[in-house]
């Protein structure tokens, strides 16, 4: 049987770099553009799989150094790996944990073998190398794995930068090495993923970029931004990644971020995405419709009799007044968090099912120019 490539580019847009393509892994097909629901520790907060699949979300996202921690390799060993330990069918994808260890600054010690931290649960001592992380996400299980990197933090000169892009790169080719000399653990397929850094210098990012590029990895990655730099340099620096990132591997912008970035993204050749804001914000009240965002604690919704989203093909769009999920979460019932959760996944799943509608009819611009501004009015 003759075996599909792994990314296929269907459609590029007429009027720009956007791209609509399907990624093949064995445990499904994933259209992009796309977005990423995190499910950090092996679980979407506040969600259950039955309602993702439901959304349709292709993919989701788990984090190394959270399931590397609890439940801890060994037992993903014993369970044969999270889709058999979570039940869930479709595509996973595995940050490195380098994103979360860079969080842990006072907790960490880096070197060139690896970086050392102390667990946030207990205080235990864990060494990540590049070697150990890709052994993690063979037990994991992941269909698509990212390297270790070093996410440059913000603001950096552009000597740190520079060192931490060159130790990612020397990381990478490790992980690549690693990854190639070892086989699968459950029998399914993994893909790995580079991730380019080079803070907000167009010249190192450039560089790492095309380093990467010549190490022949399945997919590519842009790392170490929404980190705190304005809008314009993030979008700056999408730009020029995407510049040199070959036209046939995916193409992935790690933890961003709003509509308005995703649409944005999208339009500057990037496929894939995740970001913990849709949940995060849901959680916290803050609620994104076709019709605007909105802040469902506020009083104004307190006999608003009118539909959650009736813009989106949803049950909870459809059947949950604004007035009924502001007395959710004014009552602390867990069902409002769940509702809001549901509703913002269902948005950015739209969005980005959307978005390949439009590039593959050779429209996306001028829709996307719209619904940004449609998405960033505040619903009254």
């Amino acid at each position: 049987m003759h075996e599909r490539p792994f990314f296929t580019l269907d459609h590029v847009d007429a009027d720009g770099r956007a791209r609509a393509g399907t990624i093949e892994t064995d445990h499904g097909s994933i259209p992009t553009p796309i977005f990423m629901p995190v499910g950090t520790q092996g679980a979407v907060k506040a969600i259950d799989h039955r309602s993702l699949v439901e959304l349709d979300s292709k993919i989701i996202l788990g984090n190394t150094y959270h399931l590397y921690l609890r439940p801890g390799t060994e037992t993903l060993r014993t369970m044969g790996g999270l889709h058999r330990f979570a039940n869930w069918e479709r595509p996973i994808l595995t940050d490195s944990g380098g994103f979360q260890v860079f969080s842990l600054r006072e907790l960490r010690k880096m070197s060139e073998k690896g970086v050392e931290f102390r667990s946030h649960l207990d205080g235990s001592k864990h060494l990540f190398t590049p070697e150990s992380v890709v052994d993690a996400q063979r037990a994991i299980g992941s269909d698509i794995f990212m390297v270790l990197d070093e996410c440059t933090p913000h603001p950096a000169t552009y000597t740190e930068a520079r060192t931490s892009m060159e130790l990612t790169m020397r990381w990478a080719e490790r992980s690549m090495t690693h990854h190639r000399a070892n086989p699968f653990l459950y029998g399914h397929r993994q893909f790995q993923f580079a991730i380019g850094q080079g803070s907000t210098y167009p010249d190192l990012r450039m560089a790492c970029m095309e380093h990467l590029v010549g190490m022949d990895f399945d997919g590519y990655a842009i790392g170490g931004l929404a980190v705190g730099e304005p809008a314009d340099s993030m979008y700056s620096m999408i730009e020029t990644s995407t510049a040199v990132m070959p036209a046939s591997k995916p193409r992935y912008l790690m933890g961003v971020g709003t509509p308005e970035n995703i649409l944005r993204a999208i339009d500057l050749g990037v496929d894939m995405f995740d970001c913990v804001m849709p949940t995060r914000n849901a959680r916290n009240g803050t609620i994104y419709t076709t019709k605007g965002k909105l802040n469902i604690k506020n009083a104004r919704y307190k006999v608003a009799d009118e539909a959650l989203d009736d813009g989106l093909d949803t049950y909870v769009g459809h059947n949950v007044s604004l007035a009924y999920l502001r007395h959710l979460f004014q009552a602390g019932e867990i069902l409002g968090l769940m509702i809001a959760t549901m509703q913002n996944l269902a948005l950015y799943l739209w969005l980005t099912k959307m978005a390949r509608r439009k590039i593959l009819e050779g429209t996306f611009r001028p829709w996307a120019l719209a619904t940004i501004e449609q998405l960033n009015q505040s619903r009254q």
